[in-house]
């Protein structure tokens, strides 16, 4: 075996070999993982053997797969073998003999260092207490050499550096192992995991944490002084590579030391941890020159002050024995002040990380005090302490926020919120004196901080390139810091609304008025306002509109509304004011991209206030239309601002001044014009198709990708659906011109469209024609959606709108385009979103095309996606439109409709996303069914057409009832099966039961002869065989509703056939079920005398009962 797992190891490691022959050695490997305990020799022997000259035989890759088959074998629970772990413990101590005294520590593969120390840490929590007894003092006693011969005089030997970093790691993971509580909430619980954690942290606690917490104090402390001596050394004699590598070391015991410190602080007694000794040495080395040994400090400070106590006045004698407050002051101050002396890049970026450290500390600190403040079981005067505590570290905390590096100013970002979330619960408390004057203070100074925060960064130059060329990643990153800060402000919004807004509102105000003046003044194009001050002052207004409680907004945005129905001019709020100072500030000709797309931002998110300020929308338009906006030379950005003036436009549309909208409409028509690419044909998504594609296979992969690039062509959709909203809103123009408007839009794109048809494809990657008419199609779509919605009936409208022709034209291009393309998935996608905006647009005068598209998307080679977006799309017509024309077409349809979804869902999958893909369809099949079913076209089920395949059309329906694989789609059938019990089964002539409650009392005139048949011959027993079924889950919650729905279509058949169903159930039915006579009697009385909802539950309670 061994042999074999070498090999597997060095094909699965080496990049060249064959893809197929790793994927065959890892699943080897994943094998012999699987059976650790057999290969747990085999691993002992692959990490520790060595060649003549004492070196390590194999390499990492080996040594480390040998470690995880040891840590696969250790991870359970129960005790190991007797001789299993004497060879372990052998194996293990003499290797750490070997390596970290005799030899380099593992000096050349670090990872096997801290891999081993993790695998030793599992055969320790395996084996402890009871059968490696000696495990401590066996580690003590390797940590410092004997001193013999002439070093005896000379007193102890330093201790062993590679033993003592073993020895923390070791510490750190076992920490991690029993007490972590994001490792243990990472993992699945289990409560013998719990118990045996539990057991270990109490025998250390009890026989080892003395011992163990002095050994580690020791080495940090001996470390220490040794590097403090090696400093002056270096100070006075200068550096060396050995003195740096002498250096390096060193500090690395030292953090280390204080990550386990950390790791175990929060488990032992706190005596041991917090004394006269640690503490002078916890703060010396806050203060060390090294960022990554004050990084490992902080941490362990702050794992001490997060730790549990019993009584809070204990954690409160903690925090003020500590006086952190003081100390953060200090470092922080410190820290900033080192950072503007500047001593290099990377000196720099430690020091930014020590700040982070700092910004945890601070955060850490202040919740516990909050907590202490919130604590009712501490006495009022350590409340107060804790309060004092508490104002004595926001400067601090303040500072930290204001940080220039977002990352620190994140750190204490948490504290911030809960200590104004207590003030808020404070002002509900006592709404009048719940703010101290500190405490307003507090929050003036972080809300100051919180607007210079929110901009953007002042080393980034004035050049709009600057900004353009700034990292997607940064600018992200930014974004995410804004919305951080947003977040607090909500949180100082809910102490003091007032502070808050008129804070917001004067800085903006402010900054709009300045650049007013300096523009009417003839100042320069930026008015000698920077561009980041610009940018926020417009954003200041964009945030001021949600400077409020929600419950607020609404109810203002109602009195508004109401007031415009009236015809009631409102006063101007705050934020009226600030949008008309924004628009009239003309800010939107600021020189800097970021402040015009805020800008367009700010005006699109409240375009209400334009419904009341009529005169400010030609000056927004003109800013919108122009180079500043849908004009700008950088088309990326151009996208954003088409959406932005359709929804600007679709707000307003009322408003609108008639004499603007031609002009607007003529601005915007060079914007139509479609831009088509694909991507590059050496992509590679165009070769991923497959090594042997089809010819329709290949071109469809191209498009598939093409389709999903990103382009600017998602967003010129909504310029399209605004030019159909223009051309109608031009009341003024006639119908005549708006006609004639319209088809001078459409003609440019029905031209284009019928010449891509026309263009021959040179082979199956040439697939650009069929690309451009996707496009063309979703743009003439677009412009129809523009236009208000059809009504429902034919006959609600005298005559039909003169564009109804024009959209019957697009609606027979879209056919021609599916003739000739039908093939291709995005033109059958393109095909249906065009058509469901045609119906929307132009209602029962493009019914007459929709068999035409139902057909040619059926005769393609359709996927499941296409036949539920197609069943959902039918569905939607159905719904919407009634008449004799819909009627008709239903009529049509209905067979071959019925005929391909059913074919399609009785095939047989394998796979889970082709089982999904059959669900889906299954359940937009009877959906649409169901859909039909109850409404008023049911009687299209047995039309002269569809009669003869309506008993087959039953016995599908009746199969996917009995299926008991998807219980929503079950209970769908068994609906559809109850609306045909009451549509076809009552008798000719007999009163039909009503669907709904207080519908008026119909006819039978469309009883299907023998229905009565598949009543008693086949629904009846359904009703008693579906919950007998294997596959019925009773445990699952869903078949609590097809039980319920079951008794439903049992009612139903006694609707339909009244006395003649009991007689048949008391007389045939249930005596062949062998059912005894009290409960044939009980539950043919039930059905008789209940109505529908008790008699459902009671026949769910008597179905659970015989089960």
């Amino acid at each position: 075996m061994e042999a074999q797992i070498l090999s597997a190891i060095h094909i699965a490691a080496d990049p060249s070999q064959n893809r197929a022959l790793q994927a065959q050695a890892v699943e080897f490997l994943n094998v012999v993982r699987g059976n650790a305990r057999e290969s747990c020799g085999v691993a002992l022997t692959l990490f520790l053997e060595q060649n003549l000259d004492g070196s390590r035989k194999y390499d990492i890759h080996v040594r480390g797969f040998a470690l995880q088959l040891l840590d696969d074998f250790l991870g359970g629970l129960e005790p190991l073998d007797p001789a299993a772990f004497q060879a372990l413990e052998q194996a293990f101590v003499e290797y750490i003999r070997s390596e970290f005294i005799h030899g380099s520590g593992e000096a050349t593969a670090p990872f096997i260092r801290n891999k081993f120390s993790h695998t030793l840490a599992l055969l320790f929590l395996r084996s402890y207490p009871e059968q490696w007894t000696n495990f401590f003092p066996t580690i003590y006693s390797l940590l410092r050499p004997q001193a013999t011969g002439s070093d005896a005089s000379t007193g102890p030997l330093p201790i062993n550096g590679h033993i003592s970093l073993l020895f923390l790691r070791l510490l750190i993971e076992l920490s991690g192992e029993v007490h972590d509580s994001i490792l243990k909430g990472a993992r699945t619980w289990a409560e013998d995991r719990q118990a045996r954690d539990s057991i270990i942290r109490q025998k250390i606690r009890q026989d080892e944490s003395e011992n163990m917490n002095s050994a580690v104090l020791t080495i940090v402390s001996e470390a220490e002084e040794r590097l403090v001596k090696h400093r002056q050394d270096t100070a006075a004699t200068g550096d060396s590579q050995a003195r740096l590598r002498e250096r390096a070391g060193l500090e690395e015991i030292v953090e280390t030391g204080m990550k386990a410190f950390a790791g175990y602080c929060q488990w032992i007694d706190i005596n041991l941890t917090i004394n006269q000794h640690t503490v002078p040495l916890i703060f010396r080395l806050l203060a060390d020159p090294s960022s990554s040994i004050r990084q490992a400090t902080a941490y362990a400070l702050l794992k001490i002050v997060q730790r549990g106590l019993k009584e809070p006045s204990d954690k409160l004698q903690l925090i003020r024995v500590l006086s952190l407050g003081e100390v953060l002051e200090a470092l922080e101050r410190k820290s900033r002040e080192g950072r503007k002396t500047g001593n290099g890049a990377q000196a720099d970026e430690e020091e930014e990380h020590f700040r982070e450290s700092l910004g945890k500390l601070a955060c850490g600190l202040g919740k516990e005090l909050v907590d202490l403040i919130a604590e009712p079981a501490l006495a009022p005067e350590g409340r107060e302490m804790a309060e004092q505590l508490l104002m004595q570290l926001f400067p601090t905390a303040i500072q930290l926020l204001a940080d220039e590096y977002d990352d620190t100013s994140s750190t204490i970002l948490p504290l911030f919120t809960i200590v104004f979330s207590s003030y808020k619960k404070a002002k509900k408390a006592d709404p009048q004196f719940h703010l101290t004057d500190a405490k307003r203070q507090v929050i003036t100074s972080t809300l100051e901080v919180i607007v210079q925060k929110m901009k953007w960064d002042k080393d980034i130059g004035d050049d709009e390139e600057d900004f353009e060329d700034m990292d997607d990643d940064d600018k992200g990153a930014f974004e995410k810091m804004r919305v951080e800060l947003r977040n607090l402000m909500d949180s100082i919004l809910n102490v003091d609304e007032q502070l808050v807004t008129d804070a917001v509102r004067t800085l903006a105000i402010a900054s709009l008025s300045s650049y007013s003046s300096a523009r009417a003044s003839g100042a320069a194009p930026a008015g000698g306002l920077p561009w980041q001050d610009a940018e926020l002052a417009v954003y200041l207004v964009y945030v001021y509109g949600e400077l409020k409680p929600k419950g607020k907004v609404v109810a203002e945005q109602q009195r508004k509304k109401d007031a415009r129905l009236q015809g009631v001019e409102l006063p101007s709020t705050p934020h009226d004011e600030l949008i008309l100072a924004l628009v009239q500030s003309g800010i939107s000709s600021y020189p800097h991209v970021a402040v015009r797309s805020q800008f367009f931002e700010s005006v699109g998110r409240y375009v209400d206030f334009f419904k009341d300020r009529k005169e400010s929308i030609i000056p927004v338009l003109e800013a919108l239309v122009d180079e500043r906006g849908m004009h700008q030379p950088t088309k990326s950005r151009r996208g954003r601002v088409y959406y932005i003036f359709y929804r600007f436009i679709k707000q307003v549309q009322k408003e609108l001044p008639q004499d603007i909208l031609l002009s607007i409409l003529n601005s915007i028509r060079d914007l139509l014009e479609l831009e088509v690419e694909l991507p590059p044909p050496d992509s590679d998504a165009n070769s991923s198709a497959g090594s042997s594609p089809t010819p329709d296979q290949d071109g469809n992969a191209i498009l598939e990708e093409a389709i999903t690039a990103s382009s600017i062509f998602d967003s010129q959709l909504y310029l399209f659906e605004t030019t159909g909203t223009l051309i109608s809103t031009m009341s003024s123009q006639g119908e005549d011109e708006q006609l004639n408007l319209l088809q001078a839009v459409l003609a440019p794109l029905l031209s284009a469209l019928s010449q891509s048809l026309q263009t021959p494809m040179k082979d199956t990657k040439d697939v650009l024609p069929v690309f451009k008419a996707h496009h063309l199609i979703q743009a003439l779509a677009s412009i129809v959606k523009g236009f208000p919605d059809a009504p429902t009936s034919a006959n609600n409208e005298a005559s039909s709108p003169k564009r109804y022709e024009a959209f019957k034209q697009v609606a027979e291009a879209v056919l021609v385009s599916l003739e000739a393309f039908g093939r291709f998935k995005i033109i059958r996608d393109a095909a249906r979103f065009a058509f469901t905006r045609l119906v929307a647009g132009a209602g029962v005068a493009v019914a007459q095309y929709i068999p035409t598209l139902t057909s040619r998307l059926l005769s393609a080679d359709c996927d499941p996606s296409e036949i539920v977006e197609l069943l959902s799309f039918l569905g939607l017509v159905f719904h919407r439109h009634l008449g004799a024309e819909v009627v008709d077409m239903l009529d049509q349809l209905l067979l071959p409709l019925t005929t391909k979804v059913s074919a399609i869902i009785t095939q047989p999958v394998d796979g889970t996303d082709a089982q999904q893909a059959n669900a889906e369809t299954k359940k937009a099949y009877l959906d649409f069914i169901l859909s039909i079913a109850t409404g008023p076209l049911a009687t299209v089920f047995i039309s002269p057409r569809n009669l003869s395949s309506f008993p087959s059309l039953v016995e599908g329906i009746m199969g996917f009832a009995a299926d008991c694989t998807y219980p929503p789609s079950q209970r769908t059938a068994i609906s559809i099966l109850v609306n045909f019990c009451l549509e076809f089964g009552p008798p000719e002539g007999a009163p039909l039961p009503s669907k709904k409650p207080g519908a008026n009392q119909e006819i039978q005139t469309h009883y299907v002869p023998g229905f009565e048949r598949v009543i008693y011959d086949r629904l009846i027993p359904l009703a008693f065989s579906i919950p007998l079924s294997p596959g019925f889950n009773w445990k699952d919650g869903l078949t609590v509703q097809v039980t319920n729905e079951i008794g439903v279509m049992l009612k139903a058949t006694y609707k339909a056939r009244g006395q003649e169903v009991l007689d048949f159930l008391a007389n045939s039915f249930l005596p062949s079920q062998n059912a005894p006579q009290e409960t044939i009697i009980e539950l043919v009385t039930k059905l008789q005398n209940e109505d529908q909802k008790a008699f459902r539950k009671y026949f769910t309670a008597f179905l659970q009962a015989r089960r």
